[in-house]
């Protein structure tokens, strides 16, 4: 690794729960244990929101309609998410961690990393720590997790998959540059279907493939993360663990238990929808000039429709304002079964962003 040697040597696990919605649900109700399980949608509309190891095996994954998941799985059960439940038992969870280490970037309720490079524990070995925190949360709250432990946090979130579930490993200093040579592009942390499917067409399979590109052809034909892709197979990203990562947006969404038709209807949801999100944006002293209206049809298509306003909003009746504005730039291609808002550009340093869901209408 030697582009990397000037760089600080950190040991960092990403740590990432089991099937973690689907698996709650079978620690509350053991009778759902070894079947096939998709929390969210159901066999009529809906969106699977997580899905169990076992429905997995038949292609059920988040994301997917509930019909098309049925058809994949008749046998599979649909429950409704109880996001209270998961936060409560995340917080138990980050508790653990905050055990060994103040450097604890949560990604999720379910993943974070940790930098363990000095821990409260006084333990050089990132690989027994990581064992430990999995055993303690196990032992503690019943759920399994898998960790990924390396020099950075790319390597260490990539790692993570790799003996899922209820696995670990470590990949040390010396084995970095090997590791990603030999792992197929697809399985990458930042590059989706679209640019696997790029990369693929210009006979970039493997990371190997990817580090014989120069910095100028990757640049050339993949822009700012051509930069990004040149580095991180190298096995340099010295992107540090951050307890505290900037809020980059503020939403509220709600899907509907029937499709909406008819623009007087979308106005009285998304006044509700602004009144949320207005309460948590002065909840956490944000405001924002950005306003985005989001609207996803019944054939799934989605838009977004935005206005930047000269000054920082927060208040209910701009925000609404604002949004019936764009709500009337141009007319409904179908019926509606989902309506958000998000603010952006915003005047905070507080990192991630926070999406509020009203309600989930599985």
């Amino acid at each position: 690794m030697s582009d990397n040697q000037t760089l600080p040597q950190r040991k960092i696990i990403h740590v990432d729960m089991d099937a973690f919605y689907a698996s709650v649900e079978q620690l509350d109700n053991p009778e759902l244990i070894g079947k096939p399980l998709a929390v969210g949608g159901s066999e009529n509309r809906g969106v699977v929101a997580a899905a169990s190891y076992e429905a997995r095996k038949f292609g059920v994954r988040s994301a997917m309609s509930g019909a098309q998941a049925k058809r994949n799985c008749p046998d599979l059960i649909f429950v409704s998410p109880r996001f209270d439940r998961y936060k409560e038992i995340s917080q138990k969870i980050r508790k653990i961690f905050f055990e060994y280490t103040d450097l604890v970037e949560p990604l999720s309720l379910d993943e974070a990393y940790l930098d363990v490079t000095q821990n409260k524990k006084g333990n050089p070995s990132a690989s027994l720590i990581a064992e430990e925190i999995r055993q303690r949360i196990f032992e503690e709250v019943g759920l399994t997790a898998s960790a990924g432990i390396s020099v950075n946090k790319f390597v260490a979130k990539v790692a993570s998959d790799i003996n899922k579930p209820n696995g670990q490993k470590t990949i040390n200093p010396d084995e970095v540059e090997d590791f990603l040579e030999n792992l197929d592009i697809k399985k990458f942390y930042g590059i989706g279907k679209v640019t696997t499917e790029k990369m693929y067409q210009q006979g970039i399979f493997t990371g190997k493939d990817l580090k014989s590109k120069s910095l100028e052809y990757l640049e050339l034909h993949f822009g700012k993360s051509g930069i990004h892709y040149y580095y991180i197979v190298r096995g340099i990203h010295n992107s540090e663990v951050k307890p505290n990562r900037i809020t980059k947006s503020v939403a509220a969404e709600h899907t509907f238990d029937s499709n909406l038709t008819s623009e007087i209807y979308m106005e009285e949801r998304l006044e509700q929808i602004a009144s949320e999100l207005s309460r948590r944006l002065f909840k956490h002293k944000i405001s924002g000039k950005t306003v985005t209206l989001k609207i996803k049809y019944s054939d799934f298509t989605q838009h977004t429709r935005s206005k930047t306003l000269p000054y920082f909003i927060s208040d209910k009746g701009l925000i609404f304002s604002t949004i019936k504005e764009l709500l009337y730039q141009e007319k409904m291609k179908n019926s509606v079964r989902l309506l958000g808002i998000s603010i952006s550009n915003l005047n905070t340093e507080i990192k991630k962003t926070m999406v509020v869901q009203l309600k989930f209408d599985f």
